[in-house]
């Protein structure tokens, strides 16, 4: 499969995952709109390395539903969301109008770089942010990186957290508890495709389009790939925790998050955190 094809096969997964999960509890939509400070536990996760943003122009890339666009708004950022399924960015449109937030969408693939800055300019924003499960839908992620460098003002700085690279070369299926590598660790030009008839809210729909591709990036090949797009790294960290039951023996722990039980914690990173800036 090529990487056109990849990514019109998880167009259609993602628009009918879309009204699912804005519908499900675990997005929260109704907590969002009742309250006017929560925040994600996303964003709340991510707050500490944030910092101030207040008064600052962002970009949340792979935004989906834009519940975390929404938080970042509500810290005080100016901030557009992209996403590629128009069925997402219809509840993400729906969720900011009733949280009464003004919050600029636009329904473009973030790995049509191009595409991209022509709908919402070059060298504008002062904080790409983009987060949890999105970069495993990207085919190339020097393209990706370049595309955050051409976004950025001078000063600007992105920052990230997904799922680690170790995390997606897991069997995540396994139920024994051991910690087996399956998949490929480094990016392939080949997606890896799975079929899984469900999605990671709790739902009693029944899923017709179940298959979806992946391309797993080495957190190496990331930090290249920042680098040759001429970013400047100031924060790698790895976290033991990723807000999702990956695995089934994982174990919730505090602010919506999820890791792995006893000393198994400390085997094996979860999620990552990169931060970087664009020379001034």
């Amino acid at each position: 499969m090529d990487a056109r094809a990849a990514v019109d096969l998880n167009l259609t997964t993602w628009d009918e995952r879309a009204v699912v999960h804005a519908a499900s509890p675990d997005y929260g939509f109704e907590v969002f709109i009742c309250d006017q400070e929560h925040l994600s536990d996303v964003v709340s996760f991510d707050r500490p390395l944030l910092g101030d943003i207040a008064g600052q122009r962002g970009i949340h890339l792979q935004c989906h539903l834009g519940t975390d666009t929404l938080s970042l708004a509500r810290l005080g950022a100016h901030m557009t969301g992209v996403d590629f399924s128009p069925n997402a960015l219809e509840q993400a449109r729906t969720l900011a109008a009733r949280a009464d937030a003004d919050i600029d969408y636009h329904q473009v693939d973030v790995s049509d770089g191009a595409a991209v800055l022509a709908a919402v300019g070059a060298g504008r924003y002062d904080l790409v942010y983009t987060g949890i499960g999105a970069l495993c839908w990207l085919p190339r992620i020097t393209d990706w990186a370049q595309l955050v460098a051409d976004l950025l003002a001078p000063g600007g700085r992105l920052l990230v957290r997904d799922g680690h690279p170790a995390l997606n070369a897991l069997d995540q299926d396994r139920t024994d508890g051991e910690l087996v590598l399956s998949y490929p660790w480094f990016e392939r030009e080949e997606p890896t495709v799975f079929d899984e008839p469900g999605t990671y809210v709790a739902t009693e729909h029944v899923f017709t389009h179940t298959r979806s591709a992946e391309w797993n990036h080495g957190l190496g090949e990331l930090v290249t790939a920042v680098l040759a797009a001429g970013l400047q790294v100031t924060g790698l960290t790895e976290h033991r925790s990723i807000p999702w039951q990956a695995m089934a023996h994982m174990v919730e722990v505090a602010g919506g998050e999820w890791a792995l039980p006893g000393d198994a914690a400390d085997r094996v990173p979860l999620s990552f955190t990169l931060q970087a800036v664009k020379p001034a």
